[in-house]
Parts: structure tokens; C-alpha cells; sequence
């Protein structure tokens, strides 16, 4: 347990980033979660413009820390190619 004034608030502070990046992460997922699902019916528009909507928030993600920026390009790079591969 934290016993100095200093260790106590880097706790709270650990606790509130925490909170923050939870959030985020999570946040990723569900546009990830989008273009996976746009992806798996065959709708190349939509997963078009579903990756569309994931590319900024993924890379806003790697600028917060959240993710790393290799993952980050990686994930938009693999799920764009995934993309292109559905036949229109």
C-alpha cells in the first residue's frame, strides 16, 4: 500500500488514466468490431465506410498512448486489405 503523499496521488492518478484508456480501448473495439461485421457480410461499402470511421480513431488511440502506432497501422492496414479482397 502506498504510504508517502507523492505515491498516494500517483494511485489516483494511475486509477483515473486507467478510466480514460479503458474507455478508449474500448472505444477502438466497437469501430473494429463494425468493419469485422461489414466485412463478414460481403457489404463493401459498408465495411468501406465503416474502416473509414476506424482509421482516425484508431490512430488518435496510438497518439494517446493507448495503443502502439505500429498496432495501430498494422490493424488499418490489415483490415483494409480485407476490404479490398470482398468482391464487388
Amino acid at each position: 500500500m502506498a504510504n508517502t503523499p507523492s505515491a498516494k496521488k500517483a494511485t489516483r492518478k494511475i486509477a483515473r488514466r486507467t478510466e480514460i484508456n479503458k474507455a478508449r480501448r474500448s472505444r477502438v473495439r466497437g469501430f473494429i468490431r463494425k468493419v469485422e461485421e461489414a466485412i463478414s457480410s460481403g457489404d463493401k461499402d459498408a465495411a468501406a465506410a465503416a474502416l473509414k470511421a476506424a482509421q482516425p480513431e484508431l490512430m488518435r488511440a496510438a497518439g494517446k498512448g493507448v495503443v502502439h502506432a505500429n498496432t495501430a497501422s498494422r490493424k488499418i492496414s490489415r483490415l483494409s486489405n480485407r476490404v479490398k479482397a470482398i468482391s464487388a
